[in-house]
């Protein structure tokens, strides 16, 4: 009996993809995974540390696998992502341990904004939670702070995305913070009422309008200039939100010039826009990711 042979064998398929990362960063991975097996005791691995650090920054780069060309199965790739995670995301700063640093240096001001990270949609009762009224979609929201640049200092845990901003900064007690790190911080309207302090506010924002109190010319120019200076955080953001693109004003564009380099170096990371995972491990990958990300910043 005869089997019938495809014309064309099975070939291995190797995808080349360019690392745009520094040595630096490889290296401090490199040395993560190097001392974690040494703490484990591990005898044997299938690959170097260093390699093993390539490959990882690889599939956070480019979402790609990566297993067949490096004769590496899926699941030893997926594991070594997530131990990956796990050793950088615990190098993240702390909120209160961020702030002080930034009056270190004698910082006076950060800038606080939310967005929603899209995600896949889940079955079942999970998928109520994470579906956001305001955006319409499926995702998972975090808060974030920047210095007066735009460079990012802090990311809080991930919260489901029927979530609204207030709650979860009243949740991560960013007011507290702020004062007893005598700094002040600027926000978008969606953070109006969180200082309760009218005197001495720790968080500045906008004036609101409402159908029987018209904003005066002087209120509408203070939201502009209050705008200006919070276009680091913004343009930062649309580099990983899905949000809808929406049209810039030539004063809005101007703004955000200088600032390109904030938040819109996470965009690179392209596992963002694939994320599938729970809130644990979507925080983890931020976090992770925030580190790699100021890690390239400061080079």
């Amino acid at each position: 009996m005869t089997k019938n042979q495809p014309a064309e064998g099975p070939q291995d398929v190797v995808y080349q993809v360019r690392l745009p990362l520094s040595k630096r960063t490889i290296d401090l991975v490199a040395g993560l995974i190097r001392r974690r097996r040494n703490q484990l005791g591990t005898r044997w691995r299938k690959l170097a540390p260093g390699a093993q650090a390539v490959i990882v920054l690889a599939v956070l780069r480019h979402d790609q696998r990566l297993a067949d060309g490096n004769h590496v199965s899926a699941a030893t790739v997926r594991r070594w992502v997530l131990e990956v995670l796990t050793l950088l995301s615990t190098r993240a700063p702390r909120l209160d341990r961020a702030l002080k640093k930034i009056a270190r240096r004698g910082g006076v001001v950060v800038l606080l904004d939310g967005t929603l990270v899209r995600t896949r949609r889940r079955t079942g009762a999970d998928n109520r939670k994470n579906f956001s009224g305001k955006h319409k979609a499926h995702g998972l929201l975090f808060l974030a702070l920047t210095d007066e640049k735009g460079n990012l200092i802090w990311i809080s845990a991930a919260k489901p995305g029927r979530s609204s901003e207030i709650t979860a900064a009243r949740h991560n007690k960013i007011t507290g913070h702020l004062r007893e790190a005598g700094l002040g911080a600027l926000a978008d309207l969606g953070f109006v009422g969180l200082d309760d302090d009218p005197d001495d506010p720790a968080i500045i924002t906008g004036r609101k309008a409402t159908r029987n109190h018209r904003l005066t010319n002087a209120k509408k120019e203070a939201n502009r200039l209050l705008n200006r200076e919070r276009a680091a955080v913004e343009h930062g953001f649309t580099g990983f939100k899905a949000t809808r693109a929406r049209k810039l004003t030539p004063g809005q564009k101007q703004a955000r010039a200088p600032v390109e380099h904030g938040f819109a170096n996470l965009k690179a990371w392209r596992v963002l826009t694939k994320l599938r995972t729970g809130p644990g491990r979507a925080t983890a990958l931020l976090r992770a990711l925030l580190v790699l990300t100021n890690l390239e910043a400061g080079r």
